[in-house]
């Protein structure tokens, strides 16, 4: 299948060596507590999980990355 416009991206953490750099590690932990909390407030459900945690993932390391 092919990648359109609208396709989820495959987001790449690891490094090639398998192990989580400590920036890595910061970005996925602080885009869990986000989801987490999205999830308690009904923001999120099983049915938005993969979009809202992926925005919520590219947000934060984007936001890492200028800082």
């Amino acid at each position: 299948m092919s990648q359109g416009k609208n396709s989820t991206p495959q987001l790449k953490v690891k490094s090639e060596d398998g192990k989580l750099s400590p920036i890595e590690e910061i970005t996925l932990r602080t885009t869990k507590e986000i989801v987490i909390k999205f999830i308690e407030m009904g923001r999120c459900s099983p049915g938005t999980f993969e979009e809202v945690f992926t925005h919520v993932f590219s947000v934060i390391k984007k936001t890492l990355s200028q800082g």
